[in-house]
C-alpha cells in the first residue's frame, strides 16, 4: 500500500469534478510500484453508464499490460466501488482494492447504490428491470462450440 498513489487517484476525482466529464470518481491501477493505468469516470463525457473510474483504469491497464488480469496489481480508487465495478474487480482479479470514500458517503451525494444490492437479492420476477428468458436452446449452440474449441484461453 502507497498512499502516493491513493493521492492521485483523489486528484483525479477532483478534477473530474471541475471538467463536467462525470461524477467526482478517480481511480488507479498499480503494478510493481508503477501506474499502468488511471482513469476518471467518464459517464457524462461519452454517454456511457459503464465508463466509471474503475472501468477507465482497469481498461487502460489491460491494454498497457497486454492482459485481461490484473495479477500482482493493486486498485486504488477514491470510493468505494460500485457493484458493476466490483464485477469488473472480481474478473480482472487484482491483488487488492484500496478505496478513500465509503458508499454510504456516495450515497450521500447522490450515488446510491443501495436499490443495486437490494434488487440482485430478489427472484428476476420480483425486480423492477424485467428480466425473461428467450431461446436458450438455439443460444446453447455458442456454448456447445465454446466447449469444443481446442485452442480456448480460459478465464
Amino acid at each position: 500500500m502507497d498512499l502516493k498513489f491513493m493521492r492521485r487517484a483523489i486528484e483525479l476525482s477532483i478534477r473530474n469534478v471541475h471538467s463536467g466529464n462525470g461524477g467526482p470518481f478517480g481511480a488507479v491501477v498499480v503494478k510493481d510500484g508503477e501506474i499502468v493505468g488511471e482513469g476518471s469516470n467518464e459517464v457524462l463525457a461519452t454517454n456511457d453508464p459503464s465508463a466509471h473510474a474503475e472501468v477507465i483504469a482497469i481498461r487502460a491497464a489491460c491494454r498497457r499490460l497486454k492482459t485481461f488480469q490484473l495479477s500482482g496489481c493493486d486498485i486504488y480508487t477514491s470510493c468505494e466501488p460500485c457493484p458493476m465495478c466490483m464485477g469488473l474487480i472480481y474478473w480482472a482479479r487484482p491483488k487488492s482494492v484500496y478505496y478513500a470514500n465509503t458508499a454510504a458517503d456516495a450515497a450521500n451525494i447522490g450515488f446510491d447504490d443501495a436499490f443495486i444490492y437490494q434488487e440482485l437479492t430478489l427472484t428476476k420476477s420480483q425486480r423492477s428491470v424485467r428480466m425473461q428468458q428467450l431461446l436458450r436452446d438455439e443460444a446453447l449452440a455458442a456454448f456447445e462450440a465454446w466447449q469444443k474449441k481446442p485452442d480456448k484461453i480460459p478465464y
